[in-house]
């Protein structure tokens, strides 16, 4: 696992957690808080939270094309500030019948620049699908924005399973390994695209 390096003057790059339902009694919660915790431990990024439940970003509200940055709301400024620090990002996402939640799409929606030439990573939970079907949605979305998703990524099916009496995540092995190996994937990308989205 990457670690930093107190002779690197290159300072540790920073990875988004995203996490994307709303909903109350939210199961990505959770699933959110342990893979947070897996990515502090892989000790290839400082990482930060953006629970779009706290940050509360209503139906996108701006009078210009997100590509302007002719922001005038608040919100959208502090919104782009988070977005802008990140150099990679996860998006954790359920599966809202075959797609993902509409807080989601708002909040990529947004932006525009401030995504671009990022590596992007996704966690998944659901059903037998493990919200992978949201996830191959996502794809063309982060895409169009410019950014660059991984293969790796972690899908949970029948996630339910995984939360105990106190309402945490007790992982299996495969979880771990395929959180391990999005982080990994990640942090190779940022590498290569860092003079990209730095230049930008």
């Amino acid at each position: 696992m990457p670690l930093s390096d107190d002779s690197n003057t290159t300072p540790m790059p920073t990875l988004t957690v995203i996490i994307g339902s709303t909903r109350p009694g939210r199961a990505g919660l959770p699933i959110a808080e342990w893979f947070i915790d897996r990515a502090r431990q892989h000790g290839g990024f400082d990482v930060e939270v953006a629970d779009l439940a706290e940050i509360a970003l209503p139906l996108l509200d701006e009078p210009n094309h997100p590509r302007l940055r002719q922001y005038t709301q608040e919100h959208t400024k502090e919104w782009s500030r988070r977005i802008e620090r990140a150099d990679a990002v996860v998006i954790v996402t359920p599966e809202y019948n075959y797609g993902y939640p509409a807080t989601v799409k708002n909040a990529l929606d947004y932006l525009h620049g401030e995504w671009k030439d990022k590596p992007v990573g996704f966690v998944s939970y659901g059903g037998v699908a493990a919200g992978t079907r949201a996830v191959q949605q996502l794809k063309q979305v982060v895409t169009t924005l410019r950014m660059v998703p991984v293969f790796e990524s972690v899908a949970i099916p029948f996630h339910t399973q995984f939360i105990d009496a106190e309402g945490r995540i007790q992982a299996n092995e495969v979880m771990e390994a395929a959180a391990d190996a999005m982080l990994d994937e990640l942090a190779r990308l940022e590498g290569v695209l860092r003079p990209l989205h730095h230049a930008a």
